[in-house]
């Protein structure tokens, strides 16, 4: 199957044969046809399989076909997405595919000024990529209606649930018309996004190329058991060892991710971090760093997990594991993209044994255990009896206007969502069952608030990789 097969305008297949794209990923040749066909659809599929050109390519071939100019302060497509940089690199996606249309297209994201968003929006835009907290803050001033949208993109729906989005979400879908096409797009499907689904579409088409919570096949993973304490010295001699050119290290916490910067810098490592309590500019600076090649390691929280996308990281560390095991699966998705092989490394402390256990089940895999360092190895806790969980390091931690934190609208919730049972703080955890109210960091994205056309081409993030 190639591209012109499925039955694409010209100047988009002009525009995927710019870019050297002639056969789709399996997730775009089962998605693209129902979606020309104007069907719901339910898309799962694991993150750097194309995703984004999954649905931007079909609402693309939409809009050739409509006319005229979209109404004041409208939009016709509306894509939601969980972060800023996320957002930001749909958008590029939307402008890289679209470079032959004229079809305007903008951003509304969080930790930018919002007047020159509402500026933006003042003559309608064909389409709106946008995070929902800075998007509901649009709706409240007036700044934009929903009644002309056509096409609804729901993006990583799963990590907004987590976010604590599914409220706004909500009210969102309560404002767009009833008559209009809804799109699913994420890595994972749980219950809570089953039911959203069932709310919100309609006799959807359901495209699953791989099962959930699945490990991209190049990745080599390995686990080293490793007391806490000796974590910094471990890896500070992991990222000095040869074939490391690129590494993403992941913490469970913004403070755990200076710290990790700091003690990276006193061993001689150069690394930046990104999280939520990083302005917008340094969050953008650190990323582009990163990308340039000037900074080879960037710590981030989990957050990042989803919207990093840079070509040639040769490794991720998890300096902590991270307590969901869906997490895990994001986060080494970072490697090994593009057909390229990767590495994957967890630094596992004895009180993470329960959440290694987690991701093993569920990824279906045992970790190989490195022969590195095996200071105090502990058996996890068999089910149903008390183990050491890791204790809540501050998801509730005020700032000085005594309200939980709130990053520039859009990230709201730095941790996933606690299952039942699981709401006491500081209280043992059950094996295989991780503390869920453990803090995630953020990410960001490029500052772009004003109106774009879709005629500049930049490379895209999400294009159709083997």
């Amino acid at each position: 199957m190639t591209f012109s097969t499925l039955g694409l305008a010209e100047p988009i297949l002009r525009a995927l044969a710019d870019e050297g794209y002639s056969e789709p990923t399996p997730i775009q040749a089962a998605a693209i046809p129902d979606v020309l066909a104007g069907r719901d659809l339910i898309g799962i599929a694991q993150t750097g399989t194309g995703k984004t050109a999954a649905f931007a390519l079909p609402i693309l071939n939409r809009l050739t076909r409509t006319e005229g100019r979209p109404a004041p302060k409208s939009c016709r497509v509306l894509v939601l997405s969980p972060t800023r940089e996320l957002s930001a690199q749909i958008l590029d996606s939307f402008k890289s595919y679209g470079r032959h249309l004229r079809r305007s297209a903008t951003l509304a994201i969080g930790g930018v000024p919002m007047g020159r968003q509402v500026r933006a929006l003042q003559g309608g835009v064909d389409i709106l990529v946008a995070t929902p907290g800075r998007l509901m803050d649009l709706m409240k001033a007036g700044a934009v209606t929903l009644d002309w949208v056509e096409v609804l993109v729901l993006d990583e729906a799963d990590r907004m649930l987590d976010m604590g989005f599914i409220t706004d979400i909500r009210r969102i879908v309560g404002k767009l018309p009833k008559d209009r096409q809804t799109l699913f797009f994420s890595a994972t499907m749980p219950a809570e996004i089953v039911r959203l689904t069932e709310e919100m579409l309609r006799n959807p088409a359901r495209v699953s190329v791989t099962p959930p919570a699945t490990t991209v096949e190049r990745i080599t993973q390995r686990v080293i058991h490793v007391d806490r304490a000796g974590k910094p010295a471990l890896l500070a001699k992991l990222l000095g060892e040869e074939g490391v050119e690129r590494a993403i290290v992941f913490t469970r916490t913004k403070h755990g991710a200076d710290r990790v910067v700091k003690g990276l810098a006193a061993a001689g490592i150069a690394a930046d971090a990104i999280h939520g309590n990083k302005s917008q500019g340094q969050r953008e600076r650190a990323l582009a760093g990163f990308r340039n090649g000037k900074v080879a390691t960037l710590v981030a929280t989990d957050i990042a997990a989803r919207g990093i996308d840079v070509d040639g990281i040769s490794h991720v560390v998890n300096y902590d594991l991270p307590n969901m095991p869906e997490s895990y699966v994001h986060r080494i998705g970072r490697t090994a993209r593009a057909g390229k092989d990767g590495i994957a490394v967890s630094l596992c402390s004895s009180d993470e044994v329960a959440f290694l256990r987690a991701i093993e089940r569920a990824i279906r895999l045992e970790i190989p255990a490195s022969g590195e360092r095996v200071p105090e190895r502990r058996v996890a806790p068999a089910e149903g009896e008390r183990g050491r969980g890791e204790r809540n390091q501050g998801p509730r931690r005020r700032n000085g206007g005594g309200q939980p934190q709130r990053a520039g609208g859009d990230e709201r919730r730095e941790q996933p969502r606690a299952a039942k049972g699981q709401r006491g703080r500081g209280k043992p955890q059950k094996a295989g069952r991780p503390d869920h109210r453990a803090p995630q960091g953020a990410h960001g994205g490029d500052d772009i608030g004003a109106i774009r056309f879709l005629g500049k081409p930049k490379r895209p993030n999400d294009a159709a990789r083997a």
